[in-house]
């Protein structure tokens, strides 16, 4: 690992070139007014079906996806295809449920999911919760799409000591926050083409030639511990990983589409008819999610994490390391490039995103609501440019000071924290019988619940256990914390409007919800 494997880190570059060069021409491609914040953080709302399904599949699996799904196979086995059957499960509730949001957010000019709570509930505070939690749940996930490119740099044995080793990540976030700066959303959308041709042609050579060298997929799954090929069977008293899989799945699919760089890709459409489109076209990530998530057994058959030559990567990077080490195994070094390529590129992308989708947040829901209301649109999307840079250095801030094992434990706390905007979000797109104080309490009984569960797991994991009726129910936290947010906001939204207290103008019409 410590070798300088220049002819990898050769092609590396100059893929890297080709998506830096894509990123600043992108300000020219479907010319607009970048200074409007439409424009610079929507695209202008004008998308079609090819472009939203790069930009959805170059957001949603991400650099971390490549890496970690396989490393939680490779590590813990068949609890690790969790995420095979949430993307199932998402689409169809993306088919149904994010249409009316792009009418209802189209026709009044909604740019984030916390505006439509502001009209929908006329409620500044919902609106601010639903505003910081998707910048705080946003965050981590932006610093952990860094953990793919530190990984496989140092893979190719770019290291250092001290601030230097921290140089040429420095280096790719500076050339991304200058594109994105100048580009907006247009950047992301057009490397994202890019990006996801690399990947599948890695993934179909990976699961091609890895087990030819191997001895077929009979050897790889033959030299599998068999306690990692299944699900451990539930014990008497416990309901054991069965409920963990399918909680996680569950709760992990309707959190999918409530992350603000989600509502940004869906809403940068440019009809109902788009999303529905994609809704049934985007399984054929879940088709290439599967053959990743193989990579980590294909991991195990290798043994890579016995050989003298990785050693350091492991104790660095600990599974994440998997990958990287399968590649640089069997590969030649011209081919390593190309995949690592893949995964940086795959972070570059929805890094991108999360910062724009960020930015759009704390402009329209800060700035704007509480700083300044009559600002114009010109200063909106200057607010919006200089939030993306804050929120990218902010994010590489963080992964250069604090130990990277804490990174990715605050990770685990997105989805709980962005599933309490579900009740506001979703539920406010058909009924508005949850008062604004209601919601606003669950949120806060949700927000409150989810963190606490995951501090005694010591921010070490998201399945947290509970007994009910002398039964151990391990189950995905964010869902147990949505639980008790829709059982306080039920309870006061009863008690508010019995008491006559006013839910506050609706600025929306049944018919904004329509085709």
């Amino acid at each position: 690992m410590n070798e300088l494997n220049a002819p990898a880190l050769a092609v590396f570059a100059v893929l890297f070139a080709l998506v830096t060069v894509l990123g600043f021409f992108a300000a020219r491609w479907r010319r607009a007014d970048l200074h409007q914040l439409h424009e610079w953080g929507l695209g202008g709302r004008r998308f079609g079906t090819v472009v939203t399904w790069f930009l959805l599949g170059g957001d949603l699996y991400t650099a971390y996806t490549f890496v970690a799904v396989p490393a939680l196979v490779f590590g813990q086995g068949a609890i690790g295809f969790f995420a095979m059957p949430y993307t199932i499960i998402a689409y169809p509730f993306v088919f149904v449920v994010m249409p009316r949001l792009w009418s209802v957010s189209h026709r009044h000019g909604y740019i984030t999911a916390a505006d439509f709570v502001r009209g929908r509930f006329d409620s500044g505070a919902l609106a601010l919760a639903v505003a910081a939690t998707g910048i705080l749940a946003t965050m981590p996930y932006i610093a952990l799409q860094l953990v793919g490119i530190q990984v496989v740099l140092g893979a190719m044995g770019v290291q250092g000591s001290g601030w230097m080793s921290d140089l040429p990540l420095v280096g790719a976030f500076v050339i991304l926050a200058a594109y994105t700066y100048q580009s907006g959303l247009r950047a992301p959308a057009l490397i994202a083409v890019v990006k996801d041709a690399i990947i599948y042609i890695t993934v179909i050579a990976a699961v091609i030639v890895i087990p030819a060298k191997l001895g077929g997929y009979a050897a790889i799954f033959a030299s599998v511990p068999p306690a990692k090929l299944i699900l451990v069977p539930p014990s008497p008293g416990t309901l054991g990983q069965f409920s963990a899989y399918s909680t996680l799945a569950f709760g992990s699919a309707l959190a999918l589409f409530l992350y603000p760089h989600s509502m940004t890709g869906v809403l940068s459409s440019s009809g109902r008819a788009v999303i529905r489109r994609n809704s049934a076209m985007l399984p054929a990530y879940s088709f290439l999610l599967g053959l990743i998530a193989l990579l980590g057994y294909m991991a195990v058959a290798a043994k890579v994490d016995k050989l003298p030559a990785f050693a350091a990567g492991f104790q660095q990077y600990g599974p994440n390391f998997a990958v990287p080490a399968l590649f640089l195994d069997l590969f030649p070094p011209w081919f390593v490039g190309f995949a690592f390529a893949a995964i940086a590129i795959g972070a570059l992308v929805p890094a991108a995103i999360m910062s724009i989708a960020a930015a759009n947040l704390f402009t329209r829901n800060v700035y704007k609501e509480f700083l300044r209301p009559n600002c114009a649109g010109k200063e909106e999307a200057t607010v919006a440019k200089v939030a993306s840079l804050v929120v990218k250095f902010g994010a590489l801030a963080f992964i250069v000071l604090v130990p990277q094992k804490y990174a990715i434990q605050l990770q685990l706390l997105g989805g709980v924290w962005i599933l309490q905007t579900f009740p506001s979000v979703v539920v406010g797109l058909y009924t508005r019988r949850l008062h604004r104080w209601g919601l606003l309490a669950g949120w806060a009984t949700g927000m409150a619940f989810g963190t606490w569960m995951a501090s005694t797991l010591s921010f070490k994991g998201s399945v947290y256990t509970l007994h009910i009726s002398g039964l151990a129910v391990p189950g995905y936290a964010a869902l147990w914390a949505l639980i008790a947010n829709f059982a306080v906001a039920i309870v006061v939204s009863a008690a508010v409007n019995g008491a006559g207290v006013a839910p506050g103008r609706d600025a929306t019409r049944a018919e904004d919800y329509g085709e």
